[in-house]
């Protein structure tokens, strides 16, 4: 009976040292345990919580008081720089999987900073965001007296619908505040999902059918577009078009309403960067090394925007110059 006993509580105490040896290693190793954490707000529908200064897997990842993924803003009017507000989706944004300093913002700033301009670049963004999440985060927070703004928008934005806070503190894609447990985040954010796909399991977390057709969305986000761009007049203003991996591998394809966007920013006079077009002339090989998924972008995909903004920027624009 006694060395029934002795063996349970061996057994209990392995147990227990091996889930904190777990523990601490995704804490340490992976970050889990601290995610990026979100918040609801009735003009951007959600946005990431200020003031976080957070490592996952390794990255880097920084927001500021303005729940711009940037660096912290000491002026509201800086003297002698030349100040770029970037408003965009998880394109723009990079997520958790991209350093900071890869991020296209970060690395656009860093090629303008090479010809001896003092540079900031603003990044206001959050995956899922659409149009309307963008006009909301304009309203809120205004342009932070920036020289230029550059809208990212891309292929699925054109019929995505303004996006709302009522997954904050529920999907664990969202969270609000700290798990208790690494372990905790580890099962509920990334092995609970898997296993929900594999076995063909209805998620938790089921997309919302949109009301409007993509025709109606499509016209109904040219219109919130249209309120971005009246804002003020006196401020320049470039779309980024960016494109799903569909629209460009294996074979380069026409994505649906690009050609009536365009022409809606031609008649307004709105300069924009085509990356669509611009990649689909690189070799496909190239190409491929931009996406890390059917969205979102490698550092090299950052890289080549950057380069593309860049040379729209200082070369066409002028706008190093201020």
């Amino acid at each position: 009976m006694k060395l029934k006993t002795v063996f349970r509580y061996r057994f209990l105490i392995f147990i227990i040292l091996l889930v904190l040896i777990l523990e601490g290693v995704l804490r340490l190793k992976f970050g889990l345990g601290n995610p990026v954490l979100s918040q609801t707000d009735s003009a951007t529908g959600y946005r990431f919580q200020p003031n976080q200064n957070i490592t996952r897997f390794g990255r880097k990842i920084i927001y500021n008081q303005y729940s711009q993924r940037s660096d912290r803003l000491t002026s509201q009017n800086p003297k002698n720089t030349l100040r770029i507000l970037m408003v965009g989706d998880s394109v723009l944004n990079g997520g958790t999987l991209t350093d900071q300093k890869q991020t296209i913002s970060e690395q656009l700033e860093a090629q303008i900073k090479k010809t001896g301009i003092n540079t900031e670049v603003l990044n206001a963004s959050a995956g899922s965001w659409g149009i309307g999440n963008q006009l909301g985060y304009l309203q809120k927070f205004g342009t932070f007296a920036s020289d230029l703004l550059i809208l990212q928008i891309g292929t699925h934005d054109l019929i995505q619908p303004t996006s709302v806070g009522d997954r904050v503190g529920i999907d664990p894609n969202y969270p609000d505040h700290k798990p208790f447990l690494a372990l905790q985040e580890m099962f509920s954010r990334y092995l609970l999902p898997q296993f929900s796909l594999r076995l063909h399991l209805q998620p938790p977390y089921p997309e919302i059918p949109p009301t409007l057709t993509p025709e109606e969305q499509f016209h109904e986000n040219l219109l919130l577009l249209d309120r971005i761009l009246k804002r003020d007049r006196t401020l320049p203003i470039i779309v980024l078009f960016t494109p799903n991996r569909v629209d460009v591998l294996p074979n380069a394809d026409l994505p649906a309403y690009k050609t009536k966007f365009l022409q809606f920013l031609k008649t307004r006079h709105i300069s924009f960067i085509d990356t669509h077009l611009a990649w689909s002339q690189y070799p496909a090989t190239t190409t491929e090394s931009y996406f890390r998924d059917v969205v979102h972008l490698t550092p090299a995909g950052n890289s080549a925007i950057a380069k593309l903004l860049f040379e729209q920027i200082c070369q066409r624009d002028r706008l190093c110059s201020l």
